[in-house]
């Protein structure tokens, strides 16, 4: 059994991918990494840059994503770390999506949920490429994989087990992809903290309709 372990560098919260990467993990291992630098839809915003430090001048002349993706598929389960914005930002990929912020948060209730915190919190045993670093896609990469390595001894749950815990969130559709609250239903968020969502409503610009609505859904339920 391959779990696929995938991440995507983007322009910006609304799209337009940089750079792809995956690592397989099997038998407890993590196997064969990839990546390729993307050549995007958009300019890359400066926001994202000072992230993930990557330059118009690097991926121009990179294939487009519709033209790298294809070398990544091959396997039946796909492993993201917030899956929904990674799947979002992706081609179709046939197979089913595991989200190890959505385990995490199951698991290890009360703490810090990025990447980088979990790695810290949970001491992970990870030894990402020395000439990268965090918020590169394959760098990232190696921290989900050795974090989904650590649920699976956690918990017991096999990949079935882990994408049924994960759908409930990614199958409404309706999760904050980005704040403080990324990764979170709206539902959830608008319960505790709705003066959050009106203010971003009010003030992002460029939301999704679909987020949109459900914001102003799930707004209008708690007032």
């Amino acid at each position: 059994m391959i779990l696929r372990v995938i991440d995507t560098e983007t322009c910006g919260l609304q799209g337009g991918v940089v750079e792809v990467a995956s690592v397989d993990v099997i038998d407890g291992q993590i196997v064969n990494p990839m990546s390729d630098l993307i050549l995007p839809d958009r300019p890359i915003s400066r926001q994202a840059m000072a992230v993930h430090r990557i330059t118009e001048a690097m991926v121009a002349g990179k294939p487009t994503i519709e033209e790298a993706i294809g070398r990544y598929h091959g396997s039946n389960w796909y492993v993201a770390h917030n899956a929904s914005f990674d799947r979002r930002m992706l081609p179709e990929m046939h197979g089913e999506w595991i989200c190890t912020m959505t385990l995490s948060r199951q698991l290890w209730p009360g703490i810090k949920y990025g990447n980088q915190a979990l790695r810290h919190s949970l001491q992970l045993d990870v030894t990402p490429p020395a000439d990268l670093h965090a918020h590169r896609a394959l760098y990232d990469c190696y921290v989900t994989a050795a974090l989904l390595i650590r649920i699976m001894e956690t918990s017991g749950w096999d990949a079935e087990k882990m994408a049924s815990l994960t759908k409930p969130a990614a199958a409404q559709g309706d999760v904050m992809p980005f704040g403080k609250y990324r990764g979170q239903p709206v539902a959830a968020v608008a319960k505790k903290d709705p003066r959050y969502l009106l203010w971003v409503l009010e003030n992002v610009r460029d939301l999704r309709p679909p987020l949109r609505q459900a914001l102003r859904k799930y707004l209008k339920d708690v007032q």
